[in-house]
């Protein structure tokens, strides 16, 4: 290992609180082309059992940090192009920390457009500034007189002078040690104001809240952050950062002077100096500042908002499938009518109808007998019911229809419409339903989400599942890297069966690629279901790396080995007959309860170490386990339907469907989700949201207030007549002191660090 790798990796180590064996181990592997999924799963003796949450924050490190060592090779080579070869300097290069010392310590010798101070230079005035900077006590306007050049344009002793400070502005506002001072200072220091833009009051309502707003920009949690910088994009908003404190307000010019020793000490030369302290201070540092602080704010609210939607994605990935199961979807509607369709426990469409329960057409009656009808026709078990438009009058339906033809022996769900249209859109359902209309294409989506969220919604960009704050506001460069992670390792925890697997799903396992995952589909199709993982090897351009990676996500119920079928990687099926072999007995006959008795270390050797052994241990105990929860409904209350229904005090069972830094959204059937704020999630502290509450999860709430006019419910789920607990107060993001500096020269922006259920979980997006 070279010594700039092990410098790197036990940066690593040291941040993670892991050890370097650990980073280096994982670090080679990734290199090598190993998925985090594989990792986590079946290399755990390599890693030391580090998690695939810990392996995506290394990887994530990892990137950044081998993206600054290639940032700082380009830095040295411009460097010596330039022929500047300052110890210190080069010194300060090598050992930059973050991406914007590394800018801060280069800018000065960054090359750039013709700058006025450049220009001045060029006019032969550099000698001035710095006879004025260093000897003060030299009258400006004398000394300038002697640098007058009409040749090159300095035609008088101002000119001169302009030059000089134009010289000096750029010399002060380049330099590293101060600019990271300076922004640590106003980080935790300066007020970000925000004031609405005259005439915009009533087309900008929407922010309101900002008209008027004032807050340390280090306290600003990541929504608020997101909304101050949409407001002012959408030509709302005017942000400013000031320093509203009158001694506060003077530190930045006050350390610019003592940087370069400047004081008003009676000197002829002192105020001119000053103003250009002032100037520099005010006319350049400030607003360039302001603009990395900003950057900075939208960085980590990015990060922060990128977080709360990975975990609301997992939380819906990984949300109980109602099961394989004849399912009937209704995608509500009124006028339109209430598409439906009817699909079997694999999902294949099997029927599809339109009915017109409701206004203007009220074919109440009639659409019972048509449902009851398909019911009867294909012993229907399960009837999903879209969370949309006219989705309660539909559920009323549903609820009757069950009621009045007791043989029908199907549980009614209302399920997330969101992200349905998306894919009945897409290419992906054109292929899959070529001559059916996208409407039905929607239903069809309805059930399958039910039978299986996972399975369906891997289908669907994540984005359109609206689970997360403000996310078309953020990087979406890394708001989809983060996203199609989480994807990544839910599907690869949960498994798919070999068999029955769309290629959409396919695609996301460890080691295959999208092409891959049709070749598998064709090499299916072609020679019928696959008997054996081995046959794997036979799929065209499937070599023996996706195989590894791969294979022991794979699984083929009924199949010829019954180890096919579980999460036991090939590589391991030694270590099962040594375990069948010591317990003398077969796998079809194998007694769960025997395997207590085995002492995992016994089957420990060379090839095989204690993590794998017990994985292996515990995969005989349950074969093919779902490490998803079990599948339960909400009720919703009768006769609520609409925001106009709820009255304050009222009781309500619902599903959370999203969960924010602020609290969490609550389906209660009425077509608008409630908000129950952080400090109305219970009667104890609560300091972050999602440890406490999951999307998904049936929550009983007491609504505490209803706005019908601008839709908003509020609710509440702490216990009646008890006093709000303390919010939570966010903290300003950790700064990191260099050793020898008693203030930190840089911001660090912060490190980006299964109980749910089906039944409405889907959010709609929330701002």
């Amino acid at each position: 290992m070279s010594i700039l790798n092990n410098a790197l990796f036990q940066q690593i180590a040291t941040e993670l609180a892991i050890s370097l064996k650990q980073v280096t181990a994982t670090v080679e592997m990734l290199d090598a082309g190993d998925s985090v999924p594989f990792i986590a799963r079946y290399r755990k003796e390599l890693t030391g059992e580090l998690t695939d949450t810990q392996l995506r924050d290394l990887e994530e490190r990892l990137a950044y940090l081998r993206e600054l060592e290639e940032r700082r090779v380009v830095i040295l080579a411009s460097l010596h192009e330039q022929g500047i070869s300052l110890p210190a300097l080069l010194e300060q290069i090598r050992t930059a920390a973050t991406k914007q010392s590394l800018e801060d310590y280069y800018l000065p010798y960054k090359p750039k457009r013709r700058t006025r101070a450049q220009i001045a230079k060029e006019a032969g005035l550099l000698p001035l500034a710095m006879r004025l900077l260093e000897d003060p006590s030299q009258d400006p306007q004398v000394l300038a007189a002697e640098y007058i050049n009409a040749e090159l344009a300095v035609l008088d002793s101002k000119a001169a002078l302009d030059g000089a400070r134009f010289i000096l502005v750029e010399l002060f506002s380049e330099d590293a040690e101060l600019l990271g001072r300076l922004r640590d200072y106003l980080w935790t220091n300066a007020q970000l104001t925000s004031t609405v833009i005259g005439g915009k009051e009533a087309e900008g309502a929407k922010f309101s809240d900002y008209f008027n707003y004032k807050e340390i920009i280090a306290s600003i949690p990541s929504h608020r952050a997101l909304a101050l910088l949409r407001g002012r994009k959408e030509g709302f908003l005017k942000l400013q950062l000031v320093l509203l404190d009158e001694v506060k307000a003077l530190i930045p010019e006050a350390w610019i002077a003592d940087a370069f020793h400047i004081a008003q000490k009676d000197r002829p030369a002192d105020a001119w100096l000053l103003e250009t302290v002032r100037l520099t201070w005010r006319a350049k540092l400030a607003l360039s500042l302001e603009m990395d602080l900003l950057n900075h704010l939208r960085e980590l609210a990015d990060a922060d908002a990128i977080k709360v939607f990975a975990n609301n994605l997992r939380e819906l990935l990984l949300a109980a499938p109602a099961g394989r199961k004849v399912t009937m979807a209704l995608d509500p509607g009124f006028r339109s009518g209430v598409k439906v369709v009817v699909v079997d426990e694999t999902g294949k469409l099997l029927k599809y109808t339109v009915i017109y329960p409701h206004q203007p057409q009220n074919q109440w009656a009639q659409s019972l007998s048509q449902l009851a009808a398909l019911c009867h026709q294909y012993d229907v078990r399960l009837i999903s019911i879209g969370n949309g438009t006219a989705s309660r009058e539909t559920d009323q339906l549903a609820g009757e229809l069950i009621a009045k033809f007791p043989t029908i022996k199907a549980l009614k769900v209302m399920v997330s419409e969101a992200g349905a249209s998306v894919y009945s859109a897409s290419a992906m359902a054109a292929k899959e339903f070529p001559t059916l209309d996208v409407v039905y294409r929607g239903a069809v989506s309805i059930g399958r989400r039910l039978q299986d969220p996972l399975a369906e919604l891997v289908k669907i960009d994540p984005k359109a599942i609206g689970v997360g704050q403000y996310q078309h506001d953020v990087n979406q460069v890394k708001l989809a890297r983060g996203l199609e992670g989480v994807v990544e390792d839910c599907v690869n925890a949960v498994g798919v069966d070999l068999n029955s697997a769309s290629s959409v799903l396919l695609a996301r396992i460890a080691g295959l690629s999208a092409s891959l995952a049709d070749n598998i589909v064709t090499f299916r199709e072609q020679h019928g279901a696959f008997k054996n993982r081995e046959q794997l090897k036979q799929v065209p351009r499937l070599g023996d790396k996706a195989f590894e990676q791969a294979a022991g996500f794979l699984r083929i119920p009924g199949g010829e080995n019954p180890l096919d079928a579980s999460a036991v990687h090939p590589e391991a099926y030694p270590l099962v007959t040594k375990i069948l072999t010591e317990l003398q007995c077969e796998l079809s006959t194998l007694d769960p309860h025997l395997l207590k008795k085995l002492s995992p270390q016994a089957f420990v050797d060379a090839a095989y170490g204690l993590p794998t052994v017990q994985d292996v241990l515990l995969e005989l105990a349950k074969p093919g386990r779902d490490p998803r929860p079990e599948f339960k409904t909400a009720t919703f209350a009768d006769g609520i339907h609409k925001l106009s229904d709820l009255k304050i005090d009222m009781a309500l069972e619902g599903v959370v469907t999203n969960v924010t830094n602020f609290g969490a959204f609550v389906d209660i059937g009425v077509h608008q989700d409630g908000l129950v704020h952080i400090s109305e999630l219970a009667d104890h502290f609560v300091k972050e949201p999602h440890l406490f509450v999951k999307p998904g999860q049936i929550v009983k709430v007491r609504v505490t207030s209803v706005d019908v006019d601008r839709k908003r419910v509020a609710l509440s789920m702490r216990s009646a007549k008890k006093n709000p607990p303390e919010t939570a107060v966010p903290k300003p993001a950790r700064l990191i002191k260099p050793q020898g500096s008693a203030i930190a020269p840089k911001v660090i922006p912060t490190k980006m660090p299964l109980n749910s259920t089906m039944a409405d979980a889907f959010a709609k997006l929330k701002r």
